[in-house]
């Protein structure tokens, strides 16, 4: 694949929360770019089985619309399939001009699997893309801090890949816990307490390993 820099592994890694992402660089619907130029950002890296397939383009015409709120939270949207750079760019016309929809994120073109792989997006010996649907949530220092893989019949929820980022961000800027559906604004919860000292330092009142903080 012109461009990139990523090894093909022998076995396709396990990629864990908190590994760096794996760095690389390729051509894109965008011109050349390279992981690190996202450095500074929260990132949303994800990949779909196929250019012209009814699923992903459901899911990037609501890509397309929900970038602005992606941006507020200082994140960027980043797509991959194995399809050449010219379906590619057709695909994302056609899409303009069949849903009114202009995508603006970069789609990378990733026809040897390499970038794929180097991910964990397919199996070692896959010839084809057709079990990608995967989603990474890059922090600015390119650690993930969230994976999320879906089946090729099921597309995501853009909506909650927009909560996800911003319940991250979040749970950092306040070191604080998100609770179960929680939305922006909401309450939070402490952390728990660690040692039984610290627990008795609570006195009565709700559960000590369930305390709401009010946002």
């Amino acid at each position: 694949m012109d461009g990139v820099d990523v090894s093909q592994p022998s076995q396709a890694p396990t990629l864990r929360l908190h590994d760096r992402a794996p760095g690389f660089r390729a051509r894109s619907t965008a011109g050349d770019l390279s992981l690190s130029d996202y450095r500074g950002r929260w990132l949303v890296f994800f990949s779909h089985p196929a250019d012209f397939t009814s699923v992903c383009t459901s899911e990037f015409i609501a890509f397309a619309k929900a970038q602005p709120d992606f941006a507020k939270l200082g994140c960027d949207l980043l797509a991959l399939s194995v399809d050449s750079l010219y379906a590619h760019v057709a695909w994302l016309r056609d899409i303009e001009r069949s849903f009114g929809v202009k995508v603006g994120f970069p789609l990378i073109e990733d026809s040897a699997m390499v970038i794929a792989r180097a991910y964990g997006m397919l199996d070692a010996g896959s010839q084809n893309s057709g079990t990608v649907r995967a989603t990474y949530v890059i922090d600015p220092d390119g650690v993930i801090r969230a994976m999320v893989s879906y089946p090729m019949n099921v597309g995501r929820s853009v909506a909650e890949l927009l909560r996800l980022v911003a319940a991250l961000q979040t749970s950092q800027a306040q070191h604080a816990l998100t609770p179960e559906g929680w939305q922006p604004g909401g309450a939070l919860i402490e952390p728990a307490a660690a040692t039984i000292e610290e627990a008795e330092q609570m006195g009565d009142g709700p559960a000590w390993y369930y305390r709401e903080r009010k946002a």
